[in-house]
């Protein structure tokens, strides 16, 4: 007697306990959300103030792009060429946004408001998550901790820089470069990674003497499409 072979359901992917998610995801924005401080200190210190800079987290609300900014004009940069620098460096937003509305599927009336949330943290924690609505959990938590602590902890960083006058006379004119590569040096994991760190890092201060303020920022960004073109040609 022939019989036929039994077919298994693959069972759904179990969701993470709601209080696993959230611990996570107030750890990511805790953690990250304190280095407002450095913003405002940097901010401060760029001649910026402390309106200018609590307007910049309030409406930009992407880190890079901020310190890009301020880095930009504290060395005496053209405003529009800071400003073109940091734009470069939030388009990265949008690709993490294609790929965010397909996993959360947000209502459309949320989604303008969700897209200001959408940085390298948020879609960190909501990618890690094993289904949408711990997804969604995980995104709204990280957003929610990380806007309020960032905002304010710019506002108490640029006032105590404030308060203290000259910046650099304390050393504190390094707390955003510094904070800036805390940051990157984690993502930096893979081969191609390493080698667009180093030749953006070369691009940036071979041309930092000849160059506009700002100027070595944009130069050094096209560092990524070289490193994909020369690894495209050697595969």
């Amino acid at each position: 007697m022939v019989t036929e072979p039994e077919t298994r359901e693959t069972p759904a992917t179990p969701g993470r306990p709601r209080a696993v998610v959230v611990r996570d995801a107030l750890g990511v924005g805790v953690a990250v959300g304190l280095s407002g401080f450095a913003f405002g200190v940097t901010a401060a210190g760029a001649g910026i103030s402390v309106l200018q800079a609590c307007v910049l987290s309030l409406l930009v609300f992407t880190g890079a792009s901020q310190f890009a900014l301020v880095g930009a004009l504290a060395a005496g940069g053209n405003p529009f060429t800071a400003a073109a620098g940091a734009f470069f460096l939030g388009t990265r937003n949008a690709f993490y946004g294609l790929r965010l509305s397909q996993l959360l599927a947000l209502p459309r009336a949320v989604r303008p408001f969700a897209a200001h949330w959408v940085i390298d943290e948020t879609t960190a924690v909501a990618l890690a998550q094993p289904d949408r609505k711990s997804a969604r959990l995980g995104f709204t938590v990280t957003g929610l901790s990380l806007y309020v602590l960032w905002n304010l902890t710019t506002l108490l960083g640029a006032l105590g820089a404030e308060a203290i006058g000259d910046t650099a006379a304390w050393g504190l004119d390094a707390a955003g470069p510094a904070v800036f590569l805390a940051l990157l040096a984690p993502m930096v994991k893979t081969a191609t990674e390493r080698a667009v760190a180093a030749l953006a890092l070369v691009l940036g201060l071979g041309f930092l003497p000849v160059l506009p303020a700002g100027v070595p920022v944009l130069i050094a960004a096209l560092a990524a499409p070289a490193v994909l073109w020369m690894k495209g040609r050697r595969s």
